[in-house]
């Protein structure tokens, strides 16, 4: 029976990166991983012969500690493009492009100097909550072994905003993107692109409380408060997940795929080990899951082994995914009325769009005008597509979670309706298409196990966030079970292709505060 240090369920960022931080140390790790390949929501796999593609297609929130502490350079990855260019894009041509605090194209100059303004605002905010993704959360108690001094370096940077930022700060946090954006801009193009920003994967809409936090998460993804670089990978994705799992193999990572594990082993109330779907056993001091914690406690773990209380907080935890993927294999390139196809392309055509999209799936029907983030990776370079044909890859917002008219219909009607959105801003994209595949938060989860379709594992909200995620008394990634961790996209600071989770997880691990 063969016996490992560590354990690591789930081979997506969070669980290469966590089990390569501790094989770092010399300890003996085994990641686990249920697919065929590595990666989670980064792995390839083909949606068409010829076209490649994978579950997430852009990368913004990947961990600096993840890049330098794994060596993903030195390892592959690289970049075919660092500082994407995003186009909120008009029905007539008149387009807006967006950089950071950039703004051009027609019309631009009417709110430059207001946005330039607001984004320097949101940016200096973002700035100062960004340390907190590195940071493991701390209880709300005394005597608990919370990082005091990290803790008051960070409410002091929060302080030195001065009293005029502080007070706006406080104003700000907890209210709702369309009142900012309203209040500050006047161009619906530009709205539109920063209320779709501040909803990407969530459950609420931009006139939601609370909705302002979750662009405020988006900028603080990158050091320094600056704006998130929008970066595409060479290779796509899938290279990312290529260059993580020679990382971790580099670090000594026993890996084994197609080993899906069906149940968690405790012994003396202690988890102790694994047992796989094929009867296989491994064992280990600490076992650590990277996948949802609901799939986690519920499924692997079982209630026999935990307080009543804490399976009712995880079992009530919300996770209901609201985005759709649609990836299309085109004759050729569609036209975007001259919008340029190196860009991030946004169908947002303002916030009462971005909102009436999200009003449907409240009800469990599809939107009639879904938005969408478009990207076209065959135009960056080769390997998307057979040569002279093209790739597009969507994230369509937003896809009824539990459809009133059943699965198969909610799909058809998902497909029809998103095609008609391209169509008014890409006439003639129909004709174009030679394969479709449209992906309900339904498909995602039962393709790459993410409870609900949620790819951050269970909604990012205020309400879910830091020493709240995904329960107050399992947010410093040791669980009630002693032996038994979490390192997933369930955990602080929630999901995307980040690694953060993971890192902070093996990094409290390897302090020895915790999981006893």
């Amino acid at each position: 029976m063969p016996s490992f240090n560590h354990i690591v369920i789930g081979a997506g960022p969070n669980g290469l990166a966590c089990a390569t931080k501790l094989a770092q140390t010399g300890a003996r790790v085994c990641l686990l991983e249920a697919g065929a390949a590595v990666g989670g929501g980064a792995a390839g796999y083909e949606f068409a012969p010829g076209y490649p593609t994978s579950l997430a297609h852009i990368l913004h929130a990947l961990d600096t500690r993840v890049i330098s502490g794994m060596g993903l350079e030195s390892h592959g990855l690289a970049y075919v493009s660092r500082d994407l260019d995003t186009v909120a894009l008009s029905e007539d041509g008149a387009h807006l492009t967006i950089n950071g605090a950039a703004l051009s194209g027609d019309g631009a100059k009417a709110d430059r100097a207001a946005y330039e303004a607001l984004h320097a605002k949101l940016s200096e905010f973002a700035r100062v909550l960004a340390p907190f993704k590195a940071l493991t959360p701390p209880r709300i108690a005394r005597g608990v072994g919370n990082p005091m001094v990290k803790l008051a370096q960070l409410g002091w940077g929060i302080r030195r905003l001065g009293r005029a930022n502080f007070r706006e700060f406080l104003r700000m946090i907890l209210i709702n993107v369309a009142d900012v954006l309203e209040d500050d801009l006047s161009d619906d193009r530009l709205r539109g692109a920063l209320a779709f920003d501040a909803t990407l994967g969530a459950w609420l809409g931009p006139r939601s409380p609370n909705s302002l936090i979750l662009l405020l998460n988006r900028l603080a993804n990158s050091a320094a408060g600056k704006a998130a670089a929008l970066t595409l990978p060479a290779g796509g994705m899938g290279a990312v997940s290529a260059a993580m799992q020679k990382a971790a193999e580099a670090a000594g990572v026993t890996l084994h795929c197609n080993s899906k594990v069906a149940q968690i082993l405790v012994q003396n109330d202690r988890a102790c080990g694994v047992r796989l779907e094929n009867g296989d056993t491994y064992m280990a001091q600490t076992i650590i899951s990277a996948i949802s914690p609901k799939t986690t406690l519920l499924d692997l773990v079982g209630p026999a082994h935990l307080d009543t209380e804490f399976l009712r907080r995880i079992r009530s935890a919300k996770s209901r995914g609201a985005a759709a993927r649609l990836h299309l294999a085109l004759k050729a390139a569609p036209d975007f009325r001259g919008a340029d196809l190196k860009s991030r392309l946004l169908v947002a055509p303002g916030v009462n769009a971005v909102e009436n999209a999200f009003n449907a799936v409240k009800y469990g029907e599809v939107p009639d005008a879904p938005v969408m983030e478009i990207t076209l990776p065959s135009a960056h370079e080769s390997g998307h597509a057979p040569d002279g044909k093209h790739q597009l890859s969507a994230i369509v917002q937003f896809a009824p979670h539990a459809p009133k008219d059943g699965l198969e219909a909610a799909r058809a009607q998902m497909l029809t309706n998103s095609m008609a959105m391209l169509e008014r801003f890409a006439p003639g994209i129909g004709k174009l298409v030679d394969h479709a595949e449209l992906l309900m938060p339904q498909d995602i989860e039962a393709r790459f196990g993410m409870v609900g379709g949620n790819w951050h594992h269970g909604e990012l909200a205020v309400e879910n966030m830091l020493f709240l995620r995904p329960t107050y008394d399992a947010a410093q990634y040791a669980t009630p079970l002693p032996g038994l961790w979490l390192a997933g996209a369930g955990s602080h600071p929630g999901g995307g292709i980040s690694g953060a989770a993971g890192w902070n997880a093996a990094t409290r691990i390897l302090s020895g505060k915790g999981g006893a």
